[in-house]
């Protein structure tokens, strides 16, 4: 069974910083992870993705140079980020992928966590 448990989220002054953490497991194929976040009133939006052996990583424009996506190891996906904004408040998701392109689409994902509360206040 696939499982995706995200943690680290929590409450943090603006220009604070948080790591979020993705486990998965039960999952037997190479595969890319994405992260996406959603706030209310709003869609889901991309917010970062790296391919299975982290060669390769992906931004969205609001998040260049302040979030970094990271493979720890095969199983274990990291997001820090710095510099947090309170327009960065959202729930965050992993997701995995097998794909390794077209990853800023949520439909290029086939499972999903449940996501993680991160609340920037000023």
């Amino acid at each position: 069974q696939v499982q995706l448990v995200e943690s680290g989220g929590g409450l943090v002054q603006a220009g604070g910083s948080l790591r979020l953490s993705c486990l998965a497991s039960g999952l037997t194929f190479t595969y890319s992870v994405g992260w996406f976040r959603l706030a209310p009133g709003k869609e889901r939006e991309f917010v970062a993705a790296i391919s299975w052996l982290g060669a390769t990583t992906y931004y969205t424009e609001s998040v260049k140079g302040r979030f970094t996506v990271s493979r720890d190891n095969p199983n274990n996906t990291g997001l820090q980020m710095n510099s947090l904004k309170p327009e960065d408040t959202a729930v965050y998701s992993c997701a995995v992928s097998r794909l390794f392109g077209s990853l800023e689409r949520p439909e290029s994902y086939e499972y999903w966590g449940q996501g993680t509360q991160v609340t920037v206040s000023l």
